[in-house]
């Protein structure tokens, strides 16, 4: 299972939580990449519910993990 930012952009609306199955529907209906929905396959747990991204990407980048520089210092 390969995540990148831009697959993983593909379920940021998805609707939080949800089980696999339903990550999985929401990727068919919202057409995703066969790669989103591969990832989402080898899933483990099909009863399991995901809170959000970082529950299936450990590693997903947020916001914290960008530097923004300030224009206005410039």
């Amino acid at each position: 299972m390969i995540w990148t930012i831009e697959l993983a952009s593909y379920l940021e609306d998805a609707p939080w939580p949800a089980t696999k199955a339903e990550l999985i529907d929401y990727a068919n209906r919202t057409g995703a990449p066969l790669e989103v929905i591969d990832n989402l396959m080898e899933l483990e747990d099909a009863e399991e519910l995901f809170e959000s991204m970082e529950d299936i990407w450990p590693d997903y980048p947020t916001e914290n993990d960008f530097f923004y520089s300030d224009e206005d210092e410039y």
